[in-house]
């Protein structure tokens, strides 16, 4: 039984890329269909980056397959997450995909071949983008990758021009039970519910801390108005008896005084009398 399309593309794309042109011409030559044998030399040679995701891909595909499968389960957990919590899943995410890259490098090294700094970063960049999209990791499991990718390309409607031999398929990832799906998200959601319910709890806490602050603030200002009242009180109507003794005192000094004026006329009566008795006295 002759080998299909995407198994010789596996074959292809993880051979050294010096042979891969001479690997695909002896496939191509030794496939008894023509139209095969067209689908062979119409397979395009990978980009060293994309080799070394290819050798990876294949020399180590349950520890990929591993770290895929975390990827899937961060996405679905990540709009769960508040924003400490999305950041260190972000510093554990680029911890994990740097292991992954030097790894690749480290295996496709091991292997005879020079790696560059570029071609690393690059590698990197492509695993990075298939913990960020389906289908860009549907072609990096595949082992048959053509060229590096982007973490921010969108690759749903291109997964097929990606990779050599083919349509990926789906990588192969722990299934996870549907029961134990649930639980995980039920969890999520109680843990969720907990730390709003603590943050609420704080809120108010602080609140009536606040509150009772404020209402002994309010209880002593009351207090000291109540005071200033029964002091205010009390000099008013030491006030009012003052006010009451001046007026008696004001009448009393308004009939002396009109007692006095009286005496005055009275006794300058006198002294015009006299001094005209003393006057009449003079002229005789």
């Amino acid at each position: 039984m002759e080998p299909s399309l995407a198994d010789i593309a596996v074959e292809l794309y993880a051979a050294p890329p010096a042979d891969f042109v001479s690997g695909r011409n002896a496939h191509a030559a030794r496939a008894a269909d023509p139209a095969v044998a067209a689908q062979i030399r119409a397979l395009k040679k990978p980009s060293t980056a994309a080799w070394v995701v290819n050798v990876f891909a294949q020399e180590r595909a349950e520890q990929l397959s591993e770290a895929l499968q975390l990827a899937e389960e961060l996405r679905e957990a990540q709009a769960d997450l508040d924003a400490k919590a999305l950041s260190q899943l972000g510093r554990d995410r680029r911890a994990l995909t740097s292991r992954l890259a030097a790894g690749a490098v480290e295996l496709a090294q091991a292997g005879g071949a020079r790696v560059t700094s570029s071609t690393r970063d690059a590698v990197e960049l492509t695993i990075t983008a298939a913990f960020f999209d389906p289908a860009a990791a549907a072609a990096v499991a595949s082992g048959r990758l053509i060229r590096e990718l982007e973490p921010s390309g969108d690759f749903a409607d291109i997964a097929d021009s990606l990779v050599g031999g083919g349509q990926p398929s789906t990588p192969k990832t722990t299934t996870t039970p549907p029961d134990e799906v649930k639980a995980r998200r039920e969890r999520r959601d109680a843990e969720r519910a907990l730390r709003e319910a603590d943050t609420a709890h704080e809120r108010a806490v602080r609140e009536a801390a606040s509150a009772d602050r404020a209402l002994r603030g309010a209880s002593l200002r009351v207090e000291e108005l109540d005071r200033r009242e029964r002091d205010l009180q009390a000099e008013l109507a030491a006030v009012r008896s003052d006010a009451k003794r001046a007026h008696v005192d004001v009448q009393r000094a308004e009939s002396e005084q009109h007692g006095l004026a009286t005496r005055v006329r009275e006794t300058e009566n006198e002294l015009r009398t006299a001094q005209k008795a003393l006057d009449d006295l003079a002229r005789r």
